[in-house]
């Protein structure tokens, strides 16, 4: 009972509260680089402007990938960074089964300057949409 007498009285603080709750939730997930659909990362690996980084662990890659990407597991991208540095002025695109683990990866790859992006709905979305996969 105490705790509504208390949200009555300081709306305002509240507000702010969850405001600056919102704020700090929103910059952290563009520091994971921001979400794109699956028509733009085609339109982009078509143009050779990006490079697609799978950061889902070796046995699910070789299960089943988009062609072209290149796989880092999410467990071991501080090891394998420079491995990239040549693609640095391309995007990396960054996907892994559902979007779990790219955010985290993300913020790695964006720490080190790279331009780096989030594939919407990861590979759950691209196959989802009947898209091709090759494996192995």
């Amino acid at each position: 009972m105490d705790i509504f007498i208390f949200v009555s009285e300081q709306w305002i603080l509240i507000s702010v509260l969850m405001a600056l709750i919102y704020l700090f939730a929103w910059t952290e997930r563009a520091k994971g680089g921001k979400p794109i659909n699956t028509n733009e990362l085609v339109a982009m690996m078509n143009a050779d402007t990006a490079v697609l980084v799978d950061v889902r662990p070796q046995n699910e890659f070789q299960a089943g990938h988009i062609h072209g990407a290149i796989n880092i597991p999410h467990t071991k991208v501080d090891g394998h960074i420079g491995e990239l540095e040549k693609s640095r002025s391309k995007v990396l695109v960054l996907t892994d089964h559902m979007g779990q683990h790219a955010g985290g990866a993300g913020r790695k790859f964006s720490k080190e300057g790279y331009n780096v992006r989030r594939l919407s709905g990861g590979m759950a979305e691209w196959q989802g949409q009947s898209l091709p996969v090759v494996q192995g």
